[in-house]
């Protein structure tokens, strides 16, 4: 899923309409979290909220689209609070219940010469602030393309989990309406029940409260901040934000493959790369901020709320063992009341430059939505900052990361470096993983994404077969035609298997092909697979089968709860090579 901020948001043209919901007087309060005591006890501001924006297949009715609106909102208590300021000064703010009830579409003008995404961000930050009734706002982008809709919601009521959850739940709502029923979403345990649930928790243990010391002592007695300068950060400066795709998905597959390799994680192998790469650049451990979500129990998987608590990490051993360990560890660290365990310094002790790292990895939730078909987009507000926030995301296609910093020539080159270096690092690892070596009788080979400079050698490859010698031999711009159009589709992989000399040993076309049958299988289609003479009667042809086989399994693993099979099926009567056609159920 694309993770962008408003600024960068891809909208269409259109009319910009909005749903006012009427809203009760407070009623009963409801504990804080402390997340949520921070968050809001910085008072009304704009740019505090999160949105998940996504597409619509055909027109809807604005009728509709609020009744559904209206099931989403009753089904999740968060969405039905409000909160007030504090009565004293030494008090923090007070959550309230209140009832929320049907109320009408408004249309927020577009300027002369303004853009889309600038009225929808003056529209969210008006809404959506934490002392907003209600701080959530539906909005809908009317187009000659079909309707966009967005969600957005003051970020105290709200994590990345949660929007998913609204959009899910969102949409089973309006397929009901749009088909003539009563939207039938079941209440869902309240966010308030969570806040209280961890202060019922017991208060952490000595050991735990000694290592969160240790950490905030080494970093000045503040929280972790970005190892390197920032430049004019005592002042909050206006943000710059960096989106970048760090792996697609056939490196993401090999990365993740590596990660395995080594007895880690995906994200302990990134934790790897960052401590190396803040080591070479900045001579320091890697610190930071790591946010670690709380649904720690599958009761909370469906509700709507901002179920995150913050820990630390830190990772002075770039061996992976060591960061998995590092990660081990602040997920530990995370688990407890923090509101107890930060007494001693007044609460959390904040200063200019925090760095903080989020991970969330869309492929392992438990509730899904149809990102690509959607096109969703996570959006993030526009806000002034004086610190480091970097969020990763892993989803189908591969690993993509976000970065906020303030906006000046320090922070520029500083965290630009930074980014590069890691986004290089992952990169190498990836391109050098477990996943995309092959062992046959001895010798290493390499299976990678075949190059346009790679096609001659291909051709000649398939060419060397007694059934290929009889259809290859068209001109090479044609094959490189073809070559074109196989890259532009991501589900094609044409691969090209390359020797210990990094000369062309093999080839092989994989498709990835989604299917209804078979209760919606995923099939893996293989074809061209080629040997090259000198490597022919040592097994790696079958090495590249077995290879083409753990592909698919990994581009289908999002969407199977079972392990994939293997059914293959043999065309071609080739004795010099490989000439087969299979179809792999993935």
């Amino acid at each position: 899923m694309r993770l962008t901020n408003v600024a960068h948001l891809r909208l269409p043209f259109g009319r910009l309409l909005g749903y006012d919901l009427t809203v009760g007087e407070p009623g009963r309060a409801l504990p804080v979290s402390f997340d949520q005591g921070l968050h809001v006890g910085a008072g009304d501001r704009p740019g505090s909220w999160m949105a998940l924006s996504f597409k619509l297949p055909e027109a809807v009715a604005l009728d509709d689209l609020a009744t559904a609106w209206l099931a989403v909102v009753a089904r999740h208590g968060t969405l039905r609070t409000v909160f007030s300021p504090a009565a004293a000064p030494d008090e923090g703010p007070v959550l309230h219940e209140v009832e929320v009830g049907p109320g009408a579409w408004v249309e927020h003008p577009i300027a002369p010469g303004q853009a889309v995404n600038a009225a929808l961000r003056d529209v969210l930050d008006a809404a959506c602030t934490p002392y907003g009734r209600p701080s959530h706002r539906l909005c809908v982008l009317q187009t000659a393309a079909g309707p966009t809709v967005v969600v957005g919601a003051d970020h105290a009521h709200t994590d990345m989990w949660s929007m998913l959850v609204i959009a899910r739940d969102l949409l089973t709502s309006l397929a009901a309406v749009r088909a003539g029923e009563k939207p039938a979403l079941p209440p869902t345990p309240t966010f308030a029940e969570h806040t209280q649930s961890l202060r019922d928790r017991p208060a952490a243990p000595e050991e735990v409260r000694r290592r969160w010391e240790e950490i905030i002592t080494d970093g000045g007695g503040v929280m972790p901040r970005f190892p390197m300068p920032l430049g004019e950060v005592t002042t909050l400066q206006r943000e710059r934000v960096e989106v970048r795709d760090v792996l697609d998905v056939d490196d993401c597959a090999a990365f993740s493959a590596e990660a395995r390799d080594r007895g880690v994680s995906t994200l302990a192998l990134v934790v790897s790369s960052m401590t190396e790469v803040t080591q070479r650049l900045a001579e320091q451990p890697l610190r930071a901020v790591f946010p670690v979500h709380s649904r720690y129990e599958p009761t909370w998987h469906d509700s709507v709320g901002w179920f995150i608590t913050n820990s630390v990490l830190e990772s002075a051993d770039p061996d992976p063992r060591a960061s998995a360990a590092a990660v081990k560890e602040a997920v530990q660290m995370g688990s407890w009341p923090l509101a107890d365990v930060l007494a001693p310094w007044g609460g959390m002790p904040v200063a200019p430059g925090m760095f903080a790292i989020s991970w969330l990895d869309l492929r392992r939730l438990p509730v899904r939505v149809d990102s690509a078909g959607l096109e969703a987009q996570y959006v993030g507000a526009e806000i002034l900052t004086d610190g480091v926030m970097l969020w990763f995301i892993l989803d189908e296609s591969g690993l993509h990361l976000r970065c906020r910093y303030p906006d000046t020539d320090e922070a520029r080159r500083n965290v630009g470096a930074w980014l590069d270096a890691l986004v290089d690092h992952v990169g190498a690892h990836a391109r050098a993983s477990a996943g995309g070596r092959l062992v046959v009788d001895g010798e290493v080979f390499r299976v990678m994404r075949a190059q346009r400079t790679d096609v001659g050698a291909l051709v000649a490859l398939l060419a060397d077969d007694p059934i290929g010698a009889t259809r290859e031999g068209a001109e090479l711009p044609r094959y490189e035609a073809a070559y074109d159009a196989i890259t532009r589709d991501s589900s094609h992989y044409l691969a090209v298997v390359r020797d210990a000399r990094d000369e062309v040993a093999g080839t092989m076309q994989l498709t990835i092909v989604p299917g209804l049958s078979r209760g919606g299988t995923t099939r893996l289609q293989v074809e061209g697979v080629r040997v090259a003479p000198a490597h022919r009667g040592r097994g790696l042809g079958t090495a590249m089968l077995s290879w083409a086989h753990d592909h698919g399994a990994a581009a289908a693993r999002p969407w199977r709860s079972s392990p994939p099979t293997w059914r293959a099926r043999r065309r071609g009567r080739s004795t010099r090579g490989w000439a087969t056609r299979s179809r792999t159920p993935a």
